[in-house]
């Protein structure tokens, strides 16, 4: 994209002017006890998850794409760091850009230890088998449709797991893990690990290969990386305790402590008076008429989500919440004209959120903002496609994660190894080419809308088999075909809370300029790996020992039946393209195009298109109204105070986001060893 408009205009924080060392950094070399830390503190994180957040219901851990757990630690190692280097001046134990990397490696495994992966791993396993009734027809249409290897052939081991073993309650941990039946889990588990670990090469090396396009060619702005970047520039200056005293940072962090604290001891102490930061706006609204669609509106005040979207490009805050009205407002709109679409319109999807058939504006929408993306980066396509080929040497092979040689056939044997993955499992072949490409596709997009817009929460509106449906119909797929998309999906592509690209993407950004990067990739390989199988382990044991109908799983049951039930009925009825499905469809293509074009031709175009992406998101429920604070501080101090009054306020901000996430996790601490937990950011 045009560099001009990627929101780093007066948006940059740092407290020293941009140069070229700084941003590709000095050559510095990061020491294998950064990366082994980093892992050891990951998969303590992962170990720990599933007991805290689906047994204590506890605040999570990770959540999101600006994790609670990872970016508590790293604060706490800043200042021990900061403090061991007052003591012993000549020694550094770590640097600041190593306490990133160590950093980077936890962001990225908070996510796979519960809602990126594991929360409804085992629940894609055995919901088939559990909740299958008379009623539902699932034993006899269902069941011989599922492929063999993929589910454990025993029903007590999927009755242990949702109702505990026998006596498991006063087992320790060690016990109950050699109590599992591990005769019914290994042979899917090991097939499954495979298969994630396969997909993650992918989006390892599309990371690898594509990083260079947002961080060096359109030099886009990481919002939810200013803060830590902030934080390890100071480290590494002998300034941190300067930062920290800030008088701007100071005053930011005094507003989420003290209503924390209030509202943390009123949520233990009933009697204790607290400070409402959930109010609920839709009594204000009529049912019907033009403002029907804010009926349900939502006021949520997080702190630290304002101080991101005061970081963010103001274009793209402000397109934010712009977009979110103008989709309430499209609903009253079509009530108004006598547009009235019935629900069974919308046919069978398999979107987190999708309700209405105007929401499938994003199916076109995504699309076509896909196609613009790979046209923006058509020139570094071709130089990857040389250096790939041996035609063109890598500018600088010792500072990627990959060689570009071994990244770009790396994505090529992983690509065809899940098409042909899924056609071994049932998909017919060009099904199976197909349908992973639009898996893929919407991680980009959503990778883009994370990274570039600073959104610490995101969900997908349409699936991506609700764009394969849509454009083709359910029926080429064939029956056993859609089982193993629609479970596919739901595994790695569906639930994008903690999706694993966006993250890695802000890996690479932390990372870019460091000279050993071939270690980091080891790292992250070995993190990763290791991940996966520590998140399974913790997920199981605590399934096993209390049993997961007693645990918080509601929502990774009741979306993991759903997508069950949506693979029957398109089985029991094939779906068409429906007529109100393909109008609104072409809509969302042909408005974003028109936001591309002006986007990318016009420097005063106001609006970025990414806002239109989260127009339905249930993300922007809760994330519209830091983001209209955040853009309208944003405006106001650049509008009458300029890049000097913008600089001194940022502090101000940056103390919001430390000061919310700091008690944050220690509440989460105090939580461990309570009776409940007081919740500072969304679940």
């Amino acid at each position: 994209m045009n560099p001009r408009r990627d929101g780093n205009e007066m948006t940059h924080v740092d407290p020293k002017p941009e140069t070229a060392e700084r941003r590709h950094g000095t050559g510095e070399r990061i020491r294998l006890r950064s990366v082994i830390l980093g892992i050891l503190l990951a998969l303590l994180i992962c170990a720990i998850t599933p007991f805290n957040n689906a047994y204590r219901q506890g605040t999570p851990l990770g959540g999101g794409y600006f994790p609670l757990a990872p970016f508590y630690i790293l604060v706490w190692m800043m200042i021990l760091t900061a403090l061991l280097r007052a003591v012993f001046k000549k020694h550094r134990l770590l640097t600041g850009r190593e306490l990133l990397v160590t950093w980077a490696l936890m962001m990225l495994l908070s996510g796979i230890a519960w809602t990126g992966l594991t929360r409804t791993f085992f629940f894609n396993l055995t919901v088939p088998f559990y909740f299958a009734t008379a009623e539902n027809r699932w034993a006899e249409v269902l069941q011989p449709l599922l492929p063999a290897n993929w589910y454990p052939q025993s029903i007590e081991a999927i009755d242990g797991f949702y109702n505990g073993l026998e006596g498991s309650r006063q087992m320790g941990w060690v016990e109950v893990l050699q109590q599992i039946p591990w005769g019914a889990w290994a042979g899917p588990l090991l097939g499954w690990i495979g298969f994630i670990l396969m997909c993650y090469l992918v989006m390892v090396c599309t990371v690898s290969l594509l990083g260079r396009q947002p961080l060096c060619n359109e030099r886009m702005n990481f919002p939810l990386l200013r803060v830590p970047i902030l934080m390890q520039e100071s480290l590494d200056d002998n300034r941190l305790g300067q930062l920290f005293a800030n008088r701007y940072l100071v005053a930011g962090l005094l507003i989420p402590i003290g209503l924390h604290l209030l509202n943390g001891l009123s949520f233990y102490n009933p009697s204790i008076p607290s400070i409402p930061t959930l109010i609920l706006a839709g009594t204000y609204f009529p049912k019907v008429g033009l403002f029907s669609g804010f009926y349900k509106l939502k006021i949520y005040i997080y702190p630290a989500f304002i101080g991101f979207a005061f970081l963010t490009s103001k274009q793209i805050s402000f397109s934010f919440w712009f977009f979110y009205a103008a989709g309430a407002l499209l609903i009253g709109l079509l009530s108004v004209l006598g547009v009235n679409i019935p629900a069974a319109a919308l046919g069978v999807t398999f979107g987190p959120t999708l309700s209405r058939p105007e929401e499938t504006q994003m199916i076109g929408a995504y699309i076509v903002f896909f196609l613009f993306l790979a046209w923006v980066a058509r020139f570094h396509f071709l130089d990857t496609i040389l250096k790939a080929a041996g035609l063109r040497p890598d500018d600088d092979p010792a500072a990627e994660w990959i060689p570009t040689r071994f990244a770009f056939w790396g994505f090529v044997i992983g690509g065809f190894g899940i098409a042909f993955w899924c056609q071994h499992f049932g998909l017919p072949l060009t099904a199976a080419l197909l349908v992973p490409v639009f898996f893929f596709l919407y991680t980009l997009v959503a990778t883009r809308v994370i990274c570039q817009g600073g959104i610490t929460y995101f969900t997908l509106t349409a699936a991506p088999l609700d764009a394969v449906t849509a454009l083709f119909g359910s029926q080429f797929m064939t029956q056993a075909g859609l089982v193993v998309a629609a479970v596919v999906q739901k595994m790695l592509f569906l639930d994008l809370r903690e999706s694993l690209m966006p993250s890695l993407l802000h890996a690479r950004k932390i990372t870019d300029g460091i000279r050993n990067n071939r270690l980091v990739m080891v790292g992250i390989a070995v993190a990763l790996t290791a991940g996966v199988v520590i998140s399974f382990l913790a997920m199981l044991s605590v399934c096993y020992k209390f049993g997961a109908r007693e645990l918080e799983t509601e929502w990774a049951t009741r979306t993991t039946v759903s997508v069950y039930e949506g693979v029957l009925s398109l089985i029991e009825a094939p779906a068409e393209s429906s007529k109100w499905v393909t109008i609104f469809s072409a809509a969302g293509a042909a408005v974003m195009l028109v936001l591309v074009v002006c986007y990318h031709r016009f420097f005063w175009w106001p609006i970025h298109p990414i806002g239109y992406l989260t127009a339905y998101s249930s993300a922007m429920w809760i994330l519209w109204f830091s983001f209209f604070v955040g853009w309208l501080c944003n405006a106001l101090c650049l509008r009458y105070g300029g890049v000097a009054l913008f600089k001194k306020l940022s502090y101000f901000f940056i103390g919001l986001i430390i000061g919310d996430f700091f008690m944050a996790g220690s509440w989460a601490i105090y939580g461990l060893f309570s009776y409940a937990s007081y919740l500072v950011l969304p679940d």
